[in-house]
């Protein structure tokens, strides 16, 4: 066994999970992309199912040729069989935790937000966790518990037929005594946000890492930001892939790192747009300035977004609009003075040295 092989143990909401991808997806639901993934990601050495399997016939045999160890929850009424389910698959969740100390993952499989205090609980036993669900059956609360969260219907392997209808109530659980919960909305995103994430990332390593930046660690962070973050989500194969065409578009540099297949990540010392960006600002600081005087901090962004919409100081890697400005400053192009009577920083163009 390799030194750092992450051992994983699977367990699955299998109601949540069954029936969510046939009412959400309109498929039957197939271990086989789960454990690919998992398999991606290290050995896979508990898999236990909790469900009512008189239900779900034909997905026990899938999940017995798959070594999966099924846990029978019998049909009971109302909430009871629910919370049975629940607790069963929680107290054995925490009971691995204890006794197999090797155990380095655990895999959550549901999108029920009941299971945020386990996932918090195992977090707190240094145990990583990752989670698996289906993402109109999917609360709102899950994903950021988590470690990484995985939407099965991105998963490779799986097919979602044109058409597939969402429902309006999470799959498999009885909600006339529950408050209906936020579920999970993903904004569709563009290149534009995906420089923004990682170079905003990438800047945060450079300021508290203690030297360069791999491509792992730049990956690592970006999932702890946002959990569901997937580089297929924007067309690419691997995230290799992804810093590659961000290196080719001049938003970022990659060199040699210690490790084959590991880049150093950093930014472009040249032709990054960052001077086009302090054009920018000091030519509408001069704009403003003649005509009204040293224009004030706040609102100062809006006026650099009227001539160039797509103006943000995050795509260079700065935190905010304030650092992007001092970092004007410290090139000699503006200066910021406080003002007490405004409340806020005065911007004027920097005079020449005398």
């Amino acid at each position: 066994m390799a030194p750092e092989e992450e051992r994983i143990a699977l367990f699955l909401d299998y109601e949540n999970l069954a029936i969510g991808a046939r009412d959400n997806l309109g498929v039957t639901f197939d271990l086989k992309p789960i454990a690919d993934a998992l398999a991606e990601r290290g050995r896979v050495v508990v898999r236990r199912a909790y469900g009512d399997w008189s239900m779900f016939d034909e997905d026990r045999r899938m999940l017995t040729r798959n070594h999966v160890e099924l846990i029978d929850i019998p049909q009971r009424m109302g909430a009871s069989r629910k919370n049975s389910a629940d607790i069963k698959m929680a107290v054995d969740a925490l009971e691995l935790a204890f006794e197999r100390n090797y155990l380095t993952t655990f895999v959550i499989g549901t999108g029920d937000s009941d299971f945020t205090p386990l996932v918090h609980k195992l977090r707190e036993l240094n145990r990583r966790v990752i989670g698996v669900g289906v993402k109109d059956s999917t609360s709102a609360l899950l994903p950021p518990a988590c470690d990484e969260f995985l939407f099965y219907e991105r998963l490779e392997g799986v097919e979602v037929p044109a058409g597939a209808r969402g429902s309006s109530q999470r799959p498999g659980r009885r909600t006339s005594d529950r408050q209906e919960e936020p579920k999970v909305e993903l904004e569709s995103k563009g290149l534009d946000d995906l420089d923004q994430l990682v170079t905003q990332t990438l800047s945060g390593l450079q300021r508290t890492a203690q030297g360069a930046v791999l491509a792992s660690s730049l990956k690592r962070a970006l999932i702890r930001k946002d959990p569901t973050f997937n580089e297929a989500d924007f067309g690419f194969r691997a995230f290799g892939e992804l810093l590659r065409h961000m290196e080719q578009r001049k938003v970022l540099d990659l060199s040699e790192g210690t490790a084959k297949g590991d880049p150093v990540v950093d930014f472009r010392s040249e032709d990054s747009g960052e001077d086009e960006a302090f054009s920018l600002l000091l030519s509408v600081v001069a704009r403003l300035e003649t005509a009204e005087g040293p224009p004030v901090l706040s609102g100062l962004k809006n006026q650099l977004r009227k001539q160039n919409p797509k103006f943000t100081e995050k795509r260079y890697g700065f935190g905010g609009f304030l650092q992007f400005c001092k970092a004007a400053q410290a090139r000699g192009l503006i200066e910021l003075s406080w003002s007490d009577d405004a409340d806020d920083y005065l911007v004027s163009v920097a005079l020449p040295d005398r």
